[in-house]
């Protein structure tokens, strides 16, 4: 009986940084630049200790041009690891480390096989009778369905297409290499092995189609556990797909409601309740958490208005639950509840503060001068800045809210 078991990972983006908390603690800053490398590490452990057959890797290696041969070298130790373990590993480019992208070269043991751009091509594992086909990209865009072009399958043999690739398409990822799941499982393989979507994804059983998604989550978008997946095949079958985990920082996004608070006190006590569940998870992985207060409260001002502080408790909240856990950053969303004016206020409501500033963000002359100070402050950042932030312009309604309520919580404290 034939068995063999091979590890399907995707999107390395070895050289990517992570972004969220390293602008405000060096060894933070550290700890997440070494993140994804310490994950490719481990895989490559895991693959040896499994003694799995081979392993693929569905594009994406690196994040894009080496700016020394550094990321090279680390990606040549690894393979080497696995190279010496009698473990070949199979490979296309994807649209961050296609042809055209990659101007640096490390030579790979002969053990690595890098399918070429040219066209889609085969390559052949004869101690298993296991057929991989494969298509690397040429550039970084690739607009048509490279699926319609791989090989027909070995008759007899155990066949593998690997592909980068936007299939079914997905809104947080550009559409390269787009097709569909017929596509895949008209070419008649028993399974695909997908890269570019950067979530865990199975799209069919029948064949197998899965994106493993990355090894390791780069921002906030890029929430929950990372890893890659374990394939075990049994007589030209796959009699199972396991999923393994080995990121060592992780992404989360958290609500906490404060409609029920009633003291600075309290709302820091419902953030560190809503935190405790990642305590678990522990293991010397980084928990990068975004809190986002939300409810109708009357701390609302006085949260805005010291957002540092606020902040600073929250993160020492964290920590007395777990060392690893950090707040990558605070939303105050908040809103102070309506309060109706008695038609008789007259002069007292004019001068209310609250209402002074209320409508202010809709004018349209100070949404023009508003937008523009934002495009100027934008066109500054060093690029790639908090980029998961997106546009600063889209985000003027809450910046707004945030800024009337800075105002107001000032105003405030200043009465008492």
């Amino acid at each position: 009986m034939s068995r063999f078991s091979f590890i399907h990972a995707a999107d390395l983006h070895l050289g990517s940084p992570l972004s969220g908390l390293s602008a405000r603690d060096p060894e933070i800053a550290l700890r997440l630049a070494s993140a994804g490398r310490r994950a490719f590490e481990d895989l490559v452990s895991l693959a040896i200790a499994r003694a799995v057959a081979f392993v693929i890797v569905a594009g994406d290696v690196y994040d894009g041009d080496w700016a020394d041969n550094t990321i090279g070298l680390f990606f040549a130790r690894q393979v080497a690891r696995l190279d010496r373990a009698g473990i070949p590993v199979v490979l296309v480019r994807g649209n961050h480390d296609a042809e055209s992208v990659i101007t640096r070269a490390v030579i790979l043991p002969d053990s690595v096989h890098t399918f070429p751009s040219i066209r889609a091509d085969t390559h052949r594992l004869e101690a298993l009778k296991v057929a991989l086909h494969g298509r690397s990209f040429p550039n970084r865009a690739v607009p048509e369905n490279l699926a319609l072009t791989y090989p027909a399958p070995v008759p007899g043999w155990f066949n593998i297409g690997v592909l980068h690739t936007s299939c079914t398409g997905n809104a947080a990822h550009e559409t390269y290499a787009p097709c569909t799941v017929a596509d895949l499982a008209g070419r008649g393989y028993a399974y695909w092995a997908l890269g570019h979507i950067h979530e865990y994804a199975e799209l069919a059983r029948d064949p197998w189609i899965v994106f493993p998604g990355n090894l390791q989550g780069r921002s906030v978008r890029e929430c929950g556990p990372k890893g890659a997946v374990l394939v075990s095949v049994a007589d030209g079958q796959v009699t199972g797909v396991e999923r393994v985990v080995v990121d060592h920082a992780r992404f989360h996004r958290i609500a906490v409601d404060l409609a029920a608070a009633g003291s600075e006190r309290e709302a820091v006590e419902a953030v560190a309740a809503a935190l405790r569940p990642l305590a678990p998870e522990g293991g010397g992985r980084l928990a990068a958490v975004r809190v986002h207060l939300t409810g109708e409260t009357a701390l609302h001002d006085r949260l805005a208005a010291d957002r540092e502080g606020l902040a600073a408790e929250i993160q020492a909240a964290a920590h007395r639950i777990h060392e690893d856990i950090w707040l990558e950053r605070l939303r105050i969303e908040t809103v102070r509840p309506r309060v109706a004016l008695p038609e008789t206020a007259g002069l007292a409501a004019a001068i209310d503060p609250a209402t002074l500033l209320a409508g202010i963000d809709r004018d349209p002359d100070f949404r023009a001068r508003a937008e523009a100070a934002l495009a100027e402050i934008a066109a500054r950042l060093p690029a790639g800045l908090d980029a998961d932030e997106g546009d600063l312009a889209a985000d003027l309604d809450a910046l707004c809210a945030e800024a009337e309520a800075l105002v107001l919580g000032r105003l405030s404290g200043r009465s008492c």
